[in-house]
């Protein structure tokens, strides 16, 4: 199995990753992640938007942290929370099976083609959308509770005047410079994420909290991203992003989720990168190594925390 350190250190293998892991980060000062993060941006190239968040200790960091981005299949984690929250109020009963034909189907639906014949719960469209990114299973559920306007009413509620989505997959990934429909930002998708799987005031009983992040744990499209840089042994969980090539639109990808070093504090961070729209799509190894290595600021910013697990 590849590590952590050759993750970070092997994927790309250019010169300039040199330079980006050269930066102290002892201290974990503004300044010397704020240098961390524009050495591996110059790396990658494009721009990286990041937050990272803790409530319990009132720590927060971010880079372009209040620049919008496309959420592309990240705004699912959310959806999947609405769901749940539903539930609890008694606006759906996530048991209750659902079926589709072959019209609903969209781009990517590994669960929903295959369970085309019998269909599913409420409760496994949710999961699917949030551990394989099933853009059908979100377009399913996002139809029964109401529609994208009422994920952003939910977003609103919990406190983010922010984020919004305005379409279904797969147009929500055509974002064009300029437009803020189905766009995020680093800081406020990061502070959404906590209180949605740790405040005790959120729309999620505790038992949906845990649902919820168990999901995210399972999810595996974020290997090569954020977790890939964090250390071996810490709980965490994520929902990634990919907007795929448009024309007239940057491409984007993203990566939001939670860590838990042993002994230490939950952190939410949500990390999005955006590519030039005329230069082309940088590649994904390329991306990958970007989001790794903020991964690997993230566990530097995470240990004075209390976090003391090995590399």
């Amino acid at each position: 199995m590849t590590s952590r350190r050759e993750i970070i250190a092997g994927i790309g293998g250019f010169a300039a990753w040199g330079m980006a892991g050269c930066v102290p980060l002892v201290g974990s000062d503004a300044g010397r992640l704020k240098a961390s993060m524009q050495a591996i941006e110059a790396a990658t190239g494009g721009a990286f938007g990041m937050a990272f968040h803790d409530a319990r200790s009132g720590r927060s960091f971010a880079h372009r942290g209040a620049e919008r981005f496309a959420m592309a299949s990240t705004f699912k984690a959310s959806l999947a929370a609405l769901a749940l929250a539903a539930e609890r109020e008694g606006r759906i009963d996530l048991s209750e099976r659902t079926r589709w034909t072959e019209a609903d189907l969209v781009p990517y639906r590994p669960f929903a083609e295959a369970r085309l014949a019998k269909g599913a719960t409420w409760r496994e469209l949710a999961e699917a959308a949030q551990v394989l990114s099933d853009n059908t299973a979100a377009n399913l559920l996002l139809a029964r509770l109401d529609g994208p306007a009422a994920l952003t009413a939910f977003w609103r509620g919990t406190g983010d005047p922010v984020s919004r989505l305005d379409r279904n997959e797969p147009d929500l990934n055509r974002v064009p410079p300029g437009d803020p429909r189905d766009t995020t930002t680093p800081q406020a998708m990061a502070r959404t994420l906590h209180r949605l799987l740790f405040s005790a005031k959120a729309p999620l009983a505790a038992e949906q909290q845990a649902e919820l992040r168990g999901w995210m744990t399972a999810t595996e499209t974020g290997a090569k991203r954020v977790r890939a840089g964090l250390p071996s042994g810490w709980e965490t969980g994520d929902k990634t992003g990919t907007s795929g090539a448009w024309p007239d639109a940057p491409f984007v990808r993203g990566d939001i989720g939670y860590a838990i070093a042993p002994g230490g504090a939950p952190v939410t961070f949500a990390v999005y990168h955006r590519s030039p729209v005329r230069a082309g799509p940088i590649t994904a190894e390329r991306a990958d190594a970007g989001f790794a290595r903020i991964g690997s600021v993230l566990g530097d910013w995470m240990r004075p925390l209390g976090a003391d697990a090995p590399v």
